[in-house]
């Protein structure tokens, strides 16, 4: 089991700075991840992120790399296609889409891996109703069941290559039309509604997901607590849903966690409900406060044995694979998923 404390922060650049690498070195801290302010090429990426594990082996270093607006790495990285455009695939080529879900899975997974990053935030798995901007795209289709094949053949390609699946936003987001970044969104569906919908995806890929991110919405008709900060919500994801791996907070500095109070505050209430590791990102002056805070705590140290299952897998070559002709298939397959070009895919899966 690896000893790691639960804090995730950010950085403020591309190069770490003297005062992030005595950060980083707490064993309150966990986690890094990076943004694209942190991102120049692929090279520099590698080399920040030896430092990072040179001074921490154990540290995480996780990454949002879904595809379409989503994606931070991109200078030397492939463009990766939102999500969306496999369920539009899907009602047409079922097997197109589910094939190249698999193979885009792969390519983000193996070009993350080989800059010595461990883990996207990924796959989405909120389920697309036409209303929410900040997901939009984001979400594979509008169909719960869709989203579970498609979601899950994205898993079935990231684990391939040595990468951990994380998936978010739990229950659910895609209802609501409010931004969290922003706001805290209300969804006033009844428990029985989530369940038939929005819930579907989680309960059927648990099981496979190493981690999961709640939302920052309130389902008011179920609890009066975002689901982060949710002891109902998250005893539901353990209990219910058999769920064993790590549970992050989403990022504590968004507008839906200010609810909660301080960021100390916000902390302790995440990690009191049942989150295992919190993010503190764009804040470095929360994050201070969310150190102090945990310094002065029992679990400001603890051992997970969940958050080993999230370290990328060394045994995976990704720079060989992606130099080899499935990492040649899986770039042309993501041309082509852009560009919604059948034959393309269709050539390219009979060749």
């Amino acid at each position: 089991m690896m000893q790691a404390g639960p804090l995730m922060l950010d950085l403020e650049g591309p190069r770490l700075l003297p005062h992030e690498a005595q950060w980083v070195q707490q064993p309150e801290v966990g986690g890094v991840i990076l943004f694209a302010r942190n991102i120049e090429t692929a090279v520099q990426v590698k080399a920040l992120a030896a430092e990072l594990k040179r001074l921490r082996p154990e540290l995480l270093l996780a990454v949002d790399q879904e595809g379409g607006r989503v994606q931070r790495l991109r200078e030397g990285f492939t463009p990766l296609p939102p999500m969306a455009l496999l369920g539009e695939l899907y009602q047409q080529h079922p097997l197109l889409a589910m094939a190249s879900a698999q193979w885009l899975g792969a390519l983000m997974a193996a070009e993350v891996r080989q800059v010595g990053l461990d883990f996207s935030f990924a796959p989405v798995l909120d389920v697309a109703y036409g209303q929410s901007q900040v997901i939009g795209d984001r979400a594979f289709a509008s169909e719960p069941d869709q989203v579970v094949t498609l979601a899950g053949a994205f898993i079935d390609g990231m684990q391939s290559l040595g990468m951990a699946a994380t998936g978010k936003h739990f229950p659910g987001h895609g209802h609501v039309a409010g931004d969290s970044h922003l706001e805290l969104p209300i969804d006033q569906r009844s428990l029985a509604e989530i369940e038939q919908t929005c819930l579907r995806p989680f309960q059927a890929l648990a099981p496979r997901l190493q981690g999961v991110m709640p939302a920052h919405v309130v389902y008011a008709q179920v609890d009066d607590q975002p689901a982060g900060f949710s002891r109902y919500w998250l005893d539901r994801l353990r209990q219910s849903l058999g769920f064993t791996g790590t549970i992050f907070s989403d990022d504590l500095g968004m507008a839906g966690a200010a609810m909660a109070g301080d960021f100390a505050a916000r902390a302790e209430q995440a990690l009191t409900a049942g989150c295992d590791m919190v993010l503190v990102c764009n804040d470095p002056g929360g994050a201070e406060q969310v150190l102090a805070y945990l310094r002065q705590q029992q679990d400001g140290q603890r051992t997970l044995s969940s958050l080993s299952a999230l370290l990328g897998r060394e045994e995976v070559n990704a720079q060989a694979w992606l130099q080899s002709p499935k990492g040649e298939t899986a770039v042309k397959v993501a041309q082509a998923v852009a560009q919604q070009d059948i034959d393309a895919l269709e050539a390219l899966y009979t060749e």
